[in-house]
């Protein structure tokens, strides 16, 4: 599937900012199962100085410095982007989920089994997700029924959280928006032993003909990817949609968790108080796209 992707984010300060510095991670990766083409930043003011390198995770990163006073800063970001994830294993054909946990300490896999500050090991959240893996159970299948439970057991609804809510707050109220989501599935999963890793990105604007329309489009999205064992490597887990992730989603960049990759933070020097307006489209394309 080809799509074209463009992600409008605008602040307004009601005072002039004078200095500001921003971190962008709005430059999807190029992956073997997803080839980008056609990417441009368009950043208002104009920069002072904008460079481009990968983080930690390798995410491709923009940073970008403003030493011009301003009262409005937008970002443009566009790409077109080709995506055909495969398919994943047949469930029962996948190691034990304990023999996976065993094997949890090989790179690139160990430093995803870890805590974070916003999938923090949550005793609830463990007890949740184990209920998905009796003993000796294949892992993918384990991993289905947990994506499936959580789409059921909780309320998608926007507003009531916040990038900062905390996994057990989620557990309690069991309501919130993707982000959420991925948080009580990776807190889970990492809790007992598993792999997994927070993927910000975007899920298609318009479903296929006759399709159902996903939740978390129109916006920044996040799902969740874990590790099958060192020989089938990571699968994209959608638990705000269930699904499996194979052509409706774009990869923007993966994290421990939402603070690894936020697409798009800063410091700034002034401003006061100020608004934000966030808009996504990613709708389907003609290709083929460039090699």
């Amino acid at each position: 599937m080809i799509y074209r992707l463009r992600h409008v984010t605008t602040y307004a300060y009601a005072n002039a900012v004078d200095l500001a510095a921003h971190l962008l991670l709005l430059t999807p990766r190029a992956l073997p199962h997803q080839r980008v083409s056609g990417t441009a930043l368009h950043v208002t003011p104009t920069p002072s100085h904008m460079t481009a390198a990968p983080d930690h995770f390798g995410n491709r990163a923009t940073r970008v410095f403003l030493d011009v006073p301003h009262a409005r800063f937008e970002v443009i970001a566009e790409a077109l982007v080709e995506v055909r994830f495969p398919d994943p294993p047949a469930p029962a054909e996948t190691p034990p989920w304990e023999a996976v946990r065993d094997a949890a300490r090989l790179l690139p896999a160990a430093e995803f089994v870890f805590p974070s500050v916003l999938a923090p090991r949550v005793s609830a959240a463990t007890g949740y997700a184990a209920a998905s893996f009796a003993p000796r159970r294949p892992v993918l299948a384990g991993l289905l029924e947990l994506m499936s439970r959580i789409r059921r057991d909780f309320t998608y609804q926007s507003g009531v959280t916040g990038p900062h809510t905390q996994v057990a707050e989620v557990l309690e109220g069991r309501v919130g928006v993707c982000q959420d989501f991925a948080h009580v599935m990776i807190s889970g999963l990492r809790g007992l032993g598993l792999p997994a890793r927070y993927v910000s990105g975007y899920v298609r604007t318009r479903p296929p003909p006759g399709g159902v329309a996903r939740r978390g489009a129109d916006q920044s999205h996040a799902w969740v990817e874990a590790w099958l064992g060192p020989g089938l490597g990571w699968v994209g887990l959608d638990p705000t949609n269930d699904i499996v992730v194979r052509d409706e989603h774009v990869v923007l960049a993966w994290g421990r968790d939402f603070g690894d990759v936020s697409p798009l933070r800063g410091v700034i020097l002034g401003g006061g108080e100020h608004g934000l307006w966030v808009g996504v489209d990613l709708e389907e394309a003609d290709g083929p796209v460039p090699a």
